[in-house]
């Protein structure tokens, strides 16, 4: 595209929480013998590649670590940034006011617009994903902005996703205040922007493992081959799901999946309107250790 000036492009910042000291029930998955191992499996399996094959690649990408990780962590992602990959950034906690300084220190603000975007580390998005959602930040330089549609996946099988408010969250902002999309959870950055929830193909890609703190499996099971080409190497393993599985899934387990996502939806966003977020994540940290408590411990 001719004809634009730098108040016409777009400073673009992706942010990965990787192994950030947290408080409420994260912390007590991460916690665990064998989190960061995993984590880093998943990062380097998921993430790292969806992220390295983008059609667009002017884009920072900043991974925010515990400045007590571990030498070999350090070590396993130094290539990373080698190659310009990732920014990693040592640090015991980071706000939003933290994530917009970092923003502009590592692109130098030369653009009208800031679009930051959340990714976490053991999570993919298709090859298109930073493309499309720049250009969205130029129709709607002051939104925050989702791409409505993406893919689920757990063990060898694929669920098709509508959710216009997901973790894949991106604030569009002007310079001037910026907020950025860490500025508040996901489902509630609506209260501080307008939302724009991009229609079209799927644009992420969530993996539900054994180590996930609130993911779930939502959407319906399809056949993987026609999203193979927007997430290159990501699907290899999964497989076209039996006529009886995809029936089964509609009639049955859909329909018992979307009434217990309801309730439980409908219980959170009351329990958060009357009591507020730190509240919620208190009982959600409660829950996490009696869960944690009752599991095998491995030997």
């Amino acid at each position: 595209m001719t004809g634009l000036g730098p108040q016409d492009g777009v400073d673009h910042v992706v942010l990965t929480r990787f192994n950030l000291p947290s408080r409420g029930p994260e912390s007590i998955v991460r916690a665990r013998e064998g989190w960061l191992r995993d984590r880093v499996a998943l990062f380097e399996r998921h993430t790292v590649p969806a992220m390295r094959g983008q059609t667009v690649a002017a884009f920072r990408w900043i991974v925010y670590l515990d400045p007590e990780s571990p030498a070999w962590l350090i070590e396993r992602l130094s290539p990373l940034a080698d190659e310009g990959l990732i920014v990693p950034l040592r640090r015991t906690v980071v706000d939003w006011h933290d994530a917009a300084a970092d923003a502009r220190r590592v692109t130098g603000a030369s653009h009208g617009i800031l679009l930051t975007t959340n990714l976490d580390n053991d999570d993919a998005v298709a090859v298109d994903f930073v493309e499309r959602l720049q250009a969205s930040a130029r129709r709607h330089p002051r939104a925050a902005l989702f791409l409505r549609t993406g893919l689920i996946l757990r063990d060898d099988r694929l669920y098709l996703r509508s959710d216009p408010e997901n973790a894949f969250c991106s604030m569009s902002e002007p310079w001037d205040d910026p907020i950025t999309a860490w500025r508040d959870w996901h489902t509630l950055l609506r209260t501080h922007a307008p939302v724009v929830a991009e229609p079209g193909a799927p644009g992420w890609l969530q993996i539900v493992h054994g180590r996930n703190v609130s993911n779930r499996v939502q959407g319906r099971l399809v056949d993987p081959a026609p999203y193979r080409r927007l997430f290159p190497g990501q699907l290899d393993g999964v497989r076209r799901p039996a006529g009886a599985q995809v029936w089964r899934d509609a009639l049955i387990d859909r329909p018992a999946r979307d009434a217990w996502h309801g309730t439980r939806s409908a219980g959170k966003d009351a329990f958060l309107r009357v009591f507020g977020k730190e509240r919620l994540d208190a009982v959600k940290e409660r829950l996490e250790r009696v869960r944690s408590r009752s599991r095998p411990r491995a030997h």
